[in-house]
């Protein structure tokens, strides 16, 4: 594993120098410690954690149903398994004000992390997403608690535009002008959800003004592509978390009705697992 560096301010100057457009930084999303530790392990420089999985792994569902404390729980169990810097999805920032969103980053610096998604979607039962006036209030609330606590965050702006199910036109449009402003309002990267084709790829790595952030899953484009095309940061999102709770279900449904378990082969064994976690971070 990739060895801890000695202050929070270095891990977060070291997860900002990672942001290289053409050289991503590759992300398989993590949602507890042995998550994290198996990434780190597969060679992963920096654990970014998915909302999704952590809030399934404590059996809540995702989408704003997770409470702050439980959150920055998972967030400091992950971060105490890895030597490497850590970046957390904090959803919309636990709370309805700027204000929640600037309590919720003083605990991720807390907990240890050194960067932050922050998304514009609202959550359940609300608006398919928040003004971009409001989202930008709350992304300087970030900022600003990062500023006085002197820890250079990265602030990662998800937007959510997917959900619009606009033309083609009217969602880059859109996009791009939520991009300007969560720029001008302290995001140091722009996160944009949905499976992208290349030419929407290189029309938000130009229009972008920090790097841009897509997602790797499948039916995406592969990482070589996307990196040719000038992204900066790449995401797994929540589907490592899917495919381990896929064989989850499929084991348990397999054993419980035809009594074998074929959909366990190549299942990882228990004492490379069990040394993984009781080694050194």
């Amino acid at each position: 594993m990739t060895t801890t560096t000695t202050t929070q301010q270095d891990r977060a100057a070291l997860l900002r120098s990672l942001h290289i457009p053409g050289t991503p930084l590759v992300l398989p999303n993590a949602w507890d410690g042995a998550s994290a530790r198996l990434a780190a392990d597969a060679g992963a420089a920096v654990i970014a954690t998915t909302s999704a999985g952590v809030a399934w792994s404590l059996g809540f569902g995702d989408g704003g149903r997770l409470d702050r404390t439980d959150a920055l729980g998972a967030v400091a169990r992950i971060v105490g398994a890895v030597g490497v810097p850590v970046t957390a999805d904090i959803e919309g920032g636990y709370g309805s004000t700027a204000e929640d969103v600037a309590e919720t980053v003083r605990g991720v610096l807390a907990a240890g992390a050194v960067g932050v998604n922050l998304e514009d979607a609202p959550g359940p039962g609300a608006d398919p997403l928040r003004p971009v006036a409001e989202q930008a209030a709350r992304i300087t609330a970030a900022r600003q608690a990062a500023d006085a606590a002197g820890v250079p965050l990265f602030v990662n702006a998800r937007i959510d535009t997917h959900r619009l199910r606009a033309a083609p036109d009217v969602w880059l449009k859109e996009t791009l002008a939520r991009a300007a402003a969560y720029a001008h309002a302290g995001a140091d990267g722009v996160f944009v959800l949905g499976a992208l084709d290349r030419a929407a790829v290189s029309a938000l790595v130009d229009g972008v003004p920090v790097p841009l952030n897509v997602q790797a899953e499948p039916g995406t484009l592969p990482v070589s592509v996307l990196a040719e095309l000038g992204v900066a940061r790449i995401s797994a999102g929540s589907s490592i978390a899917e495919a381990a709770y896929g064989l989850a279900a499929r084991g348990a449904r397999e054993l419980l009705t035809s009594g074998t378990t074929t959909a366990l082969d190549g299942k990882l064994a228990y004492r490379a697992l069990n040394s993984l976690m009781t080694g050194p971070a």
